[in-house]
């Protein structure tokens, strides 16, 4: 259980990571590539198969599957995309860590692969998806939120919502702990 203490800093660590966000100048764009092969969009790019076969977009993880306006499965991608589709909400109560793992692992796994390049997308490209990017960057990629909200800043305007961003500490916090006992993880 979370002490009032444990509340305020999480407060404070939350105000901190908007601070840091809030410097980004980036204009919101359809599409940018965040990470080596690693691209972070909105609904229309992600509906769009003739941009992503231009971009050699192999990969598509849809953190709003099934949400009005998010066309996409399998089927519509055919053979030119693997698809993977998260019915995430944006919002302060759908806990969205559930899927931090799997979707790390749907992005490290495609990654892994030579001339693979995974778009991630929820509506606007700007809270759902780059969580889910985050998370991965920390998994798999080792880097701390701090780290990994300053990198993807400098390609794309982002703002995950309060409540992932607490989920985001979470993670870190527990990141930390687990690399303080096992090194290698």
């Amino acid at each position: 259980m979370a002490t009032p203490q444990d509340k305020q800093h999480d407060c404070l660590a939350i105000k901190e990571m908007e601070n840091i966000l809030d410097t980004c100048k980036l204009e919101l764009t359809p599409v940018d590539e965040v990470w080596s092969n690693l691209y972070i969009g909105n609904v229309a790019i992600a509906q769009n198969r003739t941009a992503l076969q231009r971009m050699g977009v192999t990969h598509v993880l849809n953190v709003a599957h099934y949400k009005q306006g998010s066309i996409g499965d399998q089927d519509f991608y055919g053979s030119t995309c693997v698809y993977y589709g998260i019915p995430a909400e944006d919002s302060s109560q759908f806990d969205l860590s559930l899927y931090f793992k799997p979707a790390a692992d749907f992005i490290h796994k495609a990654l892994k692969k030579k001339d693979c390049k995974v778009l991630v997308h929820c509506i606007m490209g700007l809270s759902r998806s780059s969580t889910l990017v985050l998370a991965y960057l920390m998994m798999h990629q080792r880097l701390n939120l701090r780290s990994a909200i300053q990198k993807v800043i400098q390609k794309r305007a982002i703002y995950p919502n309060r409540n992932f961003l607490a989920l985001l500490l979470d993670l870190d916090r527990n990141l930390r702990r687990k690399r303080r006992m096992c090194p290698l993880l």
